[in-house]
């Protein structure tokens, strides 16, 4: 069995754009040496786009979180320049909201093969929260696992609960 790495929207607008915050970009060396450490076993690495219209803020979540951001093409939807040639080649899943389903189908289609399933990047208590849970429920003999020190929040009380209510849904914290 191989085990499977998921960087969850390591995008400008996350990093240093629209909802860009300070310490964000410090987890792009470990996420970058956790990349090489997955292909140097010969496992595999996907990546995660949050992908938004120029319609945005008539969507529900543009509604409730109104800063436009990873408008699909822009200059913030694009991944952060240092990591970027890190995943080349990886398979990729543009998500309009803050779970894939995409991910979800294809995690479920190949769960037989995976003894784990890994998830980093921004930002912990939205997008990596939400594709923990859809990788636990898609695949749910395989070990869910998220490095607090490769994810990270805006705001650290929130980084905490939700590495919290992970490690309750039987997500292996590290």
């Amino acid at each position: 069995m191989r085990k499977l790495l998921v960087v969850v929207d390591c995008q400008k607008d996350f990093i240093d754009g629209a909802l860009g915050f300070e310490g964000a970009d410090k987890i792009i060396p470990g996420i970058i040496a956790r990349i090489g450490e997955y292909k140097a076993s010969g496992d595999e690495v996907v990546y995660t786009l949050d992908t938004h219209t120029e319609d945005y803020m008539n969507t529900q979540e543009g509604r409730n979180l109104p800063v436009p951001h990873c408008i699909k093409d822009s200059e913030g939807f694009a991944l952060d320049a240092v990591l970027a040639p890190h995943l080349e080649g990886c398979k990729a899943f543009e998500k309009p909201t803050f779970g894939s389903m995409d991910l979800a189908e294809y995690i479920r289609d190949n769960a037989s093969e995976y003894s784990a399933i890994e998830l980093c990047g921004l930002v912990s208590n939205i997008c990596v929260i939400s594709n923990a849970v859809i990788a636990k429920a898609a695949a749910p003999e395989a070990e869910i696992i998220v490095d607090s020190k490769l994810t990270a929040s805006f705001d650290p009380a929130l980084h905490e609960a939700a590495l919290a209510v992970l490690g309750g849904i039987q997500v292996k914290v590290v």
